[in-house]
Formats: structure tokens, sequence, C-alpha cells
């Protein structure tokens, strides 16, 4: 016997329609979010294969790993103690070298200016042997290297206690603003404190190098709270790409198109609207191997050299900071 329209047994055969034809319109957008998720994904890791595949990756690669085992060998000697300190001696200048006199001649202010370098994740200062090195060379006469435990599990506890480190310095030298440099989450900690925490009152310039600026999806390998936090769209990324008033605070973000840690590897360029960020791509550079590329320390101190009232750089070849934001 034929139903009626408008029947029970006909309603109920209508929405049974309409709910399995919701069901394969929900099944197949998340399906297509996936296939676009693994193409893009693809995209990546073939991007990285053939940065590698070259012969200036070829070459970090063999540096990576040569400096990695390096690292590990004199990683016992940066546990000792929270901070180190590398100052030099007054306003003499005979016991410096040509590139130092210069410095110290010319702007005695930017050779003065303290720099705290900043460890990554389960890292110490010893990652920065080299750069320190560097940079003493070229005339930095302060710099301080901190250590924060490996077990910390929250980026804004490290940023609060990165807050206080640099008050210590400032009431130390006297120097109302630093500079500080960040080594992978290092470089997170210190933008957390500048941006969230009003600590671009006391940062002139934030490098960072290789910091996961927008999250890592390798933060999915491993379910801790510091890794949730680090994966892409976290609350506390979300929270990082929140405005941004009057910063004060330069970036300058190294990045490299080889960098393992980072996925993608343009996750360590810095975007946002509100800041002055220049980002620096490298190429064939491998994660660990940032701090110590001799292009990086070069930069590095080239930018931190001569700085204009404005926050500009005014030495001829240095690393430029024109405008409100620049990428690289």
């Amino acid at each position: 016997m034929p139903t009626a329209a408008g029947s029970p047994t006909r309603g109920r055969a209508d929405g049974a329609a309409r709910v399995k034809g919701y069901a394969w319109g929900l099944a197949s957008r998340v399906v297509g979010a996936v296939q676009g998720a693994a193409a893009s994904a693809s995209d990546i890791v073939g991007e990285a294969a053939r940065a590698l595949a070259t012969p200036t990756g070829l070459a970090g690669a063999t540096v990576e790993a040569l400096w990695l085992g390096t690292h590990l060998a004199i990683y016992p000697l940066g546990i000792m103690g929270t901070h180190a300190k590398d100052v030099s001696q007054g306003y003499r200048i005979e016991h410096l070298g040509p590139v130092q006199r210069g410095l110290v001649i010319s702007d005695i202010e930017a050779a003065g200016t303290p720099i705290l370098l900043v460890h990554g994740m389960a890292d110490n200062r010893s990652v920065f042997t080299l750069l320190r090195l560097g940079l003493r060379r070229r005339g930095f006469g302060h710099m301080t290297t901190m250590n924060y435990s490996i077990l910390t599990g929250d980026v804004r506890v490290a940023a609060a206690q990165l807050a206080e480190e640099i008050e210590a310095i400032v009431a130390e030298t006297g120097y109302e603003r630093i500079h500080v440099v960040g080594h992978s989450m290092g470089g997170l900690i210190a933008r957390y404190y500048v941006t969230r925490l009003g600590g671009d009152e006391r940062v002139h310039t934030l490098v960072t190098l290789g910091s996961p600026h927008h999250g890592t999806y390798l933060a999915y390998a491993w379910n801790s709270r510091i890794m949730q936090q680090l994966r892409p769209g976290s609350p506390l990324m979300q929270e990082l790409e929140q405005p941004v008033e009057s910063c004060r605070t330069r970036f300058l973000c190294y990045w490299s198109d080889i960098d393992q840690l980072m996925f993608p590897q343009r996750t360590a360029a810095l975007e946002h609207p509100d800041l002055n960020v220049t980002n620096v791509e490298m190429h064939g550079v491998g994660h660990m191997s940032l701090p110590i590329m001799q292009s990086v320390v070069h930069g590095i101190g080239a930018a931190l050299a001569h700085l204009d009232s404005d926050g500009s750089t005014v030495a001829p070849g240095a690393t430029p900071f024109a405008g409100r934001r620049r990428s690289g």
C-alpha cells in the first residue's frame, strides 16, 4: 500500500537521506583536507630533499654531523652553573685586536651593550661556544649565556625566568636595553618575553636562530606539554599571533632550507604585521650548525654594531633593518 505524502514513514526516510548526505559531505571534506595536508607535506619534504641534494646541502649536512659530534663532546662543560659571563677589561684597548679596537673606538656603546645568549630545548650554553668567540673577536665586550632546565615544560615559565635574568643584567651593567640571541626554542622563549611580557622595554634586538615561530609539525612526535605548545595552531602559537602594540624590539631571524627540526622549514621565519622583522634565509645549514656559521656570526655582529637612534644599522655591509617589516 503506498505511503501518503507527509506520513511519518516518509518523514523518517527524508531525514535519513539528509543525514546520509551530510555524512557523505563531511567525509568528503575530511578526505579532501587530509589529501591536501598530505600533498602539502609532500611538497615540503620534496623541497627539503632537493635542497639537501645540492652541493651546498651536502656540505651543510657534513658540517652538521661534525659539529653535532663536537657539541656532544663539550656538552658536559656547559652544564655547570646557571650562567657564564664574558666581560672585557673596561675601556682599555691595548689588548684588543684591530677589529675589536675599531668597534670600541668608533662606537663604545655598541661594543659594551650586553648580549644574552639563550639555548634551545635539552641543550645548554655550550652550543654558543663558537658564537661567543666570534662576537668577542668583533669587539663585543659583555656576553652572558644562561642555562634553563632541560626539564622546562612551559615556554611561558621559561620566559618569566628570562625576564629575571635580564633584569639582573640591567641592574649590574647599567644598560637599560640589551640584545638577546636565542637558538631554537630559546628564540621562541625570548619572543614570548618581548611580545607578551613587555620585554621590548629591555630588549633592543632579538636574534633568533632556527626558532619555531609558527610551530613545527615534528612536535607531534612526543606528547609532552612543551611539545604541545610547539605545535602549529597551539594555544601558545595563537597567543603569539595576537596584536603587539608599539613593540620597540627589532627582530633578526635566521632560518635554513635544510633545518631538520623545523617542519616546514619556513616556520623559523617570523611573520607578524606588528613587528619589525628581518628574515634571513640560509642555504644548506643544519639546525645545530646555525650558531657556528661564519656568515651568521658576521651578520649578527654587523647588525648589532653602529646602531642609529631609530634602531637602523649605519655600518657599511651590515644587515639592514629598513622599514617596519622585511622578509628574506
